[in-house]
């Protein structure tokens, strides 16, 4: 039996683990797929403190490592169901139960995806989910933007003061984002807009070096809802030289697991305040699949010590009788 198992196996389920161990508490951590998350396909983080231009991949495994060296358990296995039995908590995969005194929730979230060829192929190598933490990588260079909520607008207008064109692709005449926003990009020079118009394929050798678009109706995939187009000819492909094709339709967080213990918006994403304590006792949710207003690795860290620091408080107060 461990004292806490943590669901979720990237920054801020491995921060939890390593100030679990540090903390004298034996913690389980269960991880569907590779353990670091999302950002292990990534070529090279520039934004996470004293780690500058340390890959996805080597960022990923320190990680790993640091908490294993402090003997965290990890596990590869897909969690099934949570459930609390008394004050204890059972976590249940397809061939495994484990029982334990708290649960740390930090099984993120998944971004939407187009669905498109080219775009599982490049991912790292020119397309990229984030413009704040990937931007830089293409200064000077001519990329594309796909969506049109507040998130794509956004990317557009913080790529156009680094990079040199970036066409905004939507499929729908008007944008979803807020009016303000969109009236700054309409009058911003270098952002192209592509409206009525889909991303069909990225394409290119080594990294990506084009995206074609289409009308609405166009093309194969068609995925999940990607956009854009000014000036299209019905379905006519229209094939864009871009270095970079950053994905903004939206992420899905992967919540499902903890419905009826916690509170979630409208979105999905659980509400939790900063100290990542849920009102069901003893659980606690840290990183992306949080509600919080920025997402990023260090965001994520803070979380996982955070909601370490709370799941060590709720074990002694258990055992103080409290």
């Amino acid at each position: 039996m461990a004292d806490v198992v943590v669901i979720g196996g990237g920054t801020a389920g491995l921060t939890a683990a390593i100030f679990l161990q540090r903390g004298a508490l034996q913690c389980t951590v269960l991880e569907t797929e590779i353990f670091g998350g999302r950002i292990f396909p990534s070529l090279s983080i520039d934004n996470y403190p004293a780690m500058p231009g340390i890959s996805g991949f080597d960022y990923s495994e320190k990680l790993h490592e640091h908490a294993r060296s402090l003997g965290a358990d990890m596990v590869n296995e897909a969690v099934e169901s949570i459930a609390r039995s008394g004050d204890m908590w059972q976590v249940s995969t397809q061939d495994s139960a484990y029982v334990a005194q708290a649960v740390i929730f930090a099984a993120g979230e998944k971004h939407r995806e187009l669905g498109i060829p080219g775009e599982a192929e490049f991912f790292g190598r020119g397309v990229a989910v984030c413009a704040v933490c990937d931007g830089a990588f293409y200064r000077d260079m001519d990329v594309a933007v796909i969506g049109g909520g507040d998130k794509a607008l956004d990317d557009a207008l913080y790529l156009s003061r680094i990079c040199n064109v970036v066409h905004l692709v939507h499929r729908r005449e008007e944008f979803r984002a807020a009016g303000g926003v969109v009236a700054q990009v309409k009058k911003t020079p270098n952002i192209v807009l592509h409206l009525n118009r889909v991303a069909i394929e990225i394409g290119g050798a080594s990294k990506v070096e084009s995206l074609t678009i289409g009308g609405v109706g166009a093309g194969a995939g068609g995925g999940s809802g990607a956009g854009g187009g000014s000036g299209g000819n019905g379905d006519e492909l229209e094939k864009l030289n871009v270095s970079g094709v950053f994905i903004a339709i939206g992420s899905v967080p992967l919540s499902a697991l903890c419905a009826g213990l916690v509170q979630t918006d409208d979105q999905g994403y659980i509400i939790a305040g900063e100290d990542c304590k849920t009102p069901t006792p003893g659980l606690f949710v840290a990183g992306d699949v949080r509600r919080k207003p920025f997402r990023q690795l260090v965001t994520a860290a803070s979380d996982g010590a955070v909601a370490a620091i709370a799941a060590a408080e709720y074990i002694t107060s258990k055992k103080r009788g409290e």
